[in-house]
C-alpha cells in the first residue's frame, strides 16, 4: 500500500530532512505516533459489518489483498486479525515514518510505490504474496489523485490470483485533516463501523483500466455504506 498517515506529524518537522533512514527524529516519532494509535483504539467502540468472508480467509490463512482509500487508514490495523501482513509503503521521509509505525503495530512493509521503485517493489510484494502473506494497498496513495485507483493493486490481484478485499472506516464522531486525502481521525469514544464489500478476483487477461474503474466503484461503495451506518441511517 502506498501509505503514509505520517503527514501532519511530518509538518512538525523542519523542512530540511537529512534522508529518512538516517533522520534520528522518526524513531521517536513512530514510537509516539504507534501509541497514540493503540490508545485512540482502545477508546473507540469497533463495529464490524459483512466481515465473515475476511475471517474466513484469516482462519483458514488463505492470502487476500486488503485493498482501502488513504484517508481510512489510521485505524486499518484493526480490520485486520491476521498474522502475515505486508503492506506497501512509499520511500518519502513520511512513508519511512510510517513504515517504522506500522512495523511497531505488527504491519510488514515493503517499500516503493507507483512513482519510486514502483516494479521492485511490486516484485517483491509478489514474492511476499508467493511465500502466504496478505498484501494491503492503498490504491490512491500516497499522493493521489484522490479516490484514483494506481495499477498496482490490479497486478498484484491479477498475477497471484488472490481476492482483492475493499473494506471502508466511518466514524460517528471524526476529524479531517487538512492533508490532499481528508484523512479521517476517528474522535476518542466515537462509534466506528468497518465495512467489508464482496471480494474480487481479477483475471490476468483483465484490461487494468477497466478493472482499476470496478475496484474504485466497489472501495466508494463501501466507503459510502459505512458512512451511512456511521450517521445512523441504516
Amino acid at each position: 500500500m502506498n501509505c503514509s498517515f505520517a503527514t501532519e506529524a511530518g509538518a512538525l518537522v523542519s523542512k530540511r530532512r537529512p534522508e529518512p533512514e538516517a533522520d534520528w527524529r522518526i524513531g521517536p516519532l513512530s514510537f509516539l505516533l504507534a501509541g497514540l494509535i493503540r490508545a485512540l483504539a482502545a477508546t473507540v467502540r469497533l463495529r464490524f459489518h459483512d466481515q465473515q468472508p475476511i475471517r474466513e480467509l484469516e482462519s483458514a490463512q488463505q492470502p487476500f489483498i486488503l485493498a482501502f482509500w488513504h484517508r481510512h487508514l489510521v485505524l486499518m490495523r484493526y480490520a485486520y486479525r491476521g498474522n502475515r501482513m505486508n503492506v506497501l509503503v512509499s520511500q518519502s521521509w513520511d512513508g519511512e515514518l510510517t513504515a517504522r509505525t506500522l512495523e511497531r503495530l505488527g504491519i510488514g512493509t515493503i517499500r516503493g510505490s507507483s512513482s519510486r521503485r514502483g516494479a521492485v517493489a511490486l516484485r517483491e510484494a509478489l514474492r511476499c504474496a508467493r511465500a502466504g502473506s496478505d498484501l494491503a494497498f492503498t490504491p490512491d496513495g500516497p499522493r493521489g489523485p484522490l479516490r484514483a485507483v494506481q495499477p498496482g493493486v490490479v497486478l498484484a490481484g491479477a498475477m497471484t490470483g488472490h481476492p482483492v478485499i475493499p473494506v471502508a472506516i466511518a466514524a460517528s464522531s471524526s476529524w479531517l485533516l487538512r492533508s490532499w486525502d481528508r484523512m479521517l481521525v476517528p474522535r476518542p469514544g466515537s462509534r466506528v463501523e468497518v465495512v467489508y464489500g464482496e471480494s474480487l478476483r481479477i483475471r490476468r487477461e483483465e484490461a487494468i483500466v477497466e478493472t482499476s474503474l470496478r475496484l474504485g466503484e466497489a472501495l466508494s461503495r463501501v466507503e459510502e455504506r459505512a458512512e451511512a451506518i456511521a450517521a445512523g441511517s441504516t
